[in-house]
């Protein structure tokens, strides 16, 4: 069983120490996406939306909020990122008349933590931010689901997810 490293002697939380763990070049990949109706699809698609170029607006937003994580998630260290890139791909069922975009966001570090949540946080904002872009179109957007894909670097090692949703 593994020892809780977030409570102190006392079972608050606590900031867990990383000095003593080695800098190591590390990565990670998150995924998100939002279900959008066909109305917004075509605003996203053909530029047309109110509040201007939707995915530009949302992938400033992933690279704001993966800088930022440390600031909304209490146990989260200040980390300096050395790169985070957020893309966008449309998976398209005309037949079902489902729209829906798949959010991927790469977070790059050389550090003594990982950043998974930063990558986590990233692809969740840049959901968000569509949502908030869009819903004067409709207010029936579903985001989600919201996984870590992969991680490297760090004494943990590699993760790739193996069990992909449908």
């Amino acid at each position: 069983m593994s020892e809780l490293t977030h409570f102190n002697e006392q079972g608050r939380a606590k900031m867990v120490d990383v000095s003593d763990k080695q800098e190591t070049t590390r990565t990670a990949i998150a995924k998100s996406s939002i279900t959008v109706n066909e109305s917004i699809y075509k605003q996203i698609e053909s530029g047309t939306n109110k509040k201007g170029d939707v995915f530009a607006v949302a992938q400033v937003a992933g690279i704001m909020a993966a800088k930022g994580t440390s600031t909304m998630i209490p146990m989260c260290h200040p980390i300096a990122l050395t790169g985070v890139n957020i893309r966008f791909e449309w998976m398209i069922d005309l037949e079902r008349a489902h729209y829906e975009v798949g959010i991927e966001a790469e977070v790059k570090t050389t550090g003594r933590t990982g950043v998974e949540m930063e990558a986590l946080t990233a692809a969740s904002v840049a959901a968000l931010t569509i949502y908030d872009m869009c819903k004067a179109a409709g207010k029936e957007m579903v985001i989600g689901p919201t996984m870590l894909m992969h991680k490297s670097g760090g004494k943990n090692g590699d993760y790739d997810r193996k069990d992909l949703p449908c």
